[in-house]
C-alpha cells in the first residue's frame, strides 16, 4: 500500500477540511503541456528519481497524493512527489535530473475538498474555485496558490479514483487541532 502524506484534520467545516500539514520534502519538476498531460509529462523524471537515479542510487518510496499546480501563466505546471514522511533533508539524495528540483514546504493550515473522477482542467477549475468560494465564506484567507492532489493510479477506475483541491489557509478562525489523523479515516 502506498504512504499517505500524513495531516491532521483539525475541522470539517461546509465543503471542505481544515487540515493541519507538517513539514515536509517533495521532489518536483517544472513541465510544458496542458493540465491533462503534466502528471504524464512529470511521471517519468520524477518516477525516475524515486526509482534510484539518484547520487546514492537510492530507491525512495512512492507516496501519496502526486500534486499538481500552475507554474506560471504560460501554460506550465509544477508537478511534485511528496517524500515519505520519515525520509529528513540530508537523508535525500540529490536527483540525477537536472530538472527536479528537492524542495523543503512548511508546515501549514490548509483547506482541502475531495472528490472522485477523470483528471480534466475543467473539473479541477470548478472544484478549485468552488473551495475558493467556501473558504472565504468561512472567514479564512488563501495564503498561497490551489494545487491539484491526485492519490491513485492512472488504472485506478475515475470512479474510485481520490481526489482532492488544496489551499494553505490563514485567518482568525483557526480552532485547535482535533483528534482525527489521515491514518485514522477509513473512507
Amino acid at each position: 500500500m502506498t504512504q499517505q502524506q500524513p495531516y491532521d484534520v483539525i475541522a470539517r467545516l461546509p465543503g471542505f477540511e481544515l487540515r493541519r500539514m507538517p513539514e515536509h520534502l517533495v521532489a518536483e519538476i517544472i513541465v510544458d503541456g496542458t493540465f491533462e498531460s503534466a502528471g504524464n509529462k512529470a511521471f517519468r523524471p520524477l518516477a525516475g528519481f524515486i526509482g534510484g537515479r539518484n547520487a546514492s542510487s537510492k530507491k525512495i518510496a512512492m507516496t501519496a497524493p502526486v500534486n499538481q499546480e500552475n507554474a506560471d501563466e504560460a501554460g506550465r505546471f509544477v508537478v511534485g512527489f511528496v517524500m515519505p514522511a520519515d525520509l529528513t533533508e540530508d537523508a535525500l539524495p540529490a536527483p540525477d535530473d537536472p530538472r527536479v528540483e528537492l524542495r523543503r514546504v512548511p508546515a501549514q493550515v490548509a483547506a482541502a475538498s475531495r472528490f472522485t473522477g477523470r483528471w480534466k482542467r475543467g473539473t479541477y477549475e470548478e472544484k478549485a474555485a468552488r473551495l475558493l468560494t467556501e473558504v472565504k465564506a468561512a472567514g479564512f484567507e488563501v495564503a498561497g496558490p490551489v494545487r491539484f492532489a491526485r492519490y491513485n493510479p492512472p488504472t485506478t477506475p475515475w470512479f474510485l479514483r481520490r481526489n482532492e483541491v488544496v489551499v494553505p489557509v490563514k485567518g482568525q478562525r483557526q480552532p485547535e487541532a482535533g483528534t482525527e489523523t489521515s491514518d485514522d479515516r477509513s473512507r
